[in-house]
């Protein structure tokens, strides 16, 4: 199986875990119940998940107030990004 796949099926998953992560912690800040630690989505933002968390920031409105987030979760996506096409460009092109 080509490297190419496996790497964007592994940043389909984790993209879409913190997507779910946010909505769900939403949920339980809405209830007052037990939270997902912000510790916990800084690691799933830096092992390729912060287009997700991201997206899930903006749609279900949660953690909009806390720059680190507001500012570090597109500040990710962008090293993500530049990232993929450096590799492309040295690899594949």
């Amino acid at each position: 199986m080509d490297i190419a796949i496996l790497l964007i099926g592994y940043a389909i998953i984790i993209n879409l875990l913190l997507f779910v992560m946010m909505g769900v912690d939403k949920r339980r800040s809405k209830r007052g119940s037990w939270r997902i630690r912000e510790k916990k989505l800084w690691i799933f933002a830096m092992l390729g998940g912060a287009f997700g968390g991201w997206l899930g920031m903006s749609l279900f409105r949660h953690k909009t107030k806390h720059s680190s987030f507001q500012y570090g979760f597109p500040a990710l996506t962008l090293f993500y990004i530049a990232l993929v096409v450096y590799l492309l460009n040295q690899f594949y092109l």
